[in-house]
């Protein structure tokens, strides 16, 4: 998929996996009763698309499995602002290994020697790998004007 906005799409693939990419994926979607809800994220974009995880007991594992729809958002926090947004569809699929989460892990821990990722990574805890399918793309970028 191309994005429209400022950036080609190698410039979306080199800022969504570079150190200023590694920010959460602000992910936003229905609940049950048709209010909105929004949370951040880990993410690794792989294949066009985002790979993120969370705990199968998390209240949007729920409100995905009733709406798949999605809208989401990556940027940066510090001026000059740039990124990327966009909607799709997300599918959801457990995580057994939690190879998806280590590499959350690694990506914005720089390893799994911490006591957040000892917890994460616990047996007693059931992971999901959430999928963001994107149908729209659109990228941004401010630093001309900041």
């Amino acid at each position: 998929m191309q994005p429209s906005g400022a950036w080609s799409r190698d410039e979306l693939d080199a800022f969504l996996t570079s150190d200023d990419g590694r920010v959460p994926l602000r992910l936003a979607c229905r609940t049950p009763d048709g209010g909105l809800w929004m949370l951040s994220l880990w993410y690794r974009w792989r294949a066009g698309g985002f790979d993120c995880a969370t705990s199968a007991d998390a209240d949007i594992v729920e409100y995905l499995r009733h709406d798949d729809g999605v809208s989401f958002e990556a940027s940066v926090n510090e001026p000059p602002y740039y990124g990327v947004r966009g909607g799709g569809r997300a599918t959801l699929r457990p995580d057994e290994e939690k190879q998806l989460l280590r590499s959350l892990l690694e990506r914005y821990l720089g390893g799994t020697d911490s006591a957040l990722a000892t917890r994460l990574l616990s047996e007693d805890r059931e992971e999901i790998h959430v999928r963001i399918e994107p149908s729209k793309l659109y990228t941004w970028d401010f630093s001309d004007r900041m």
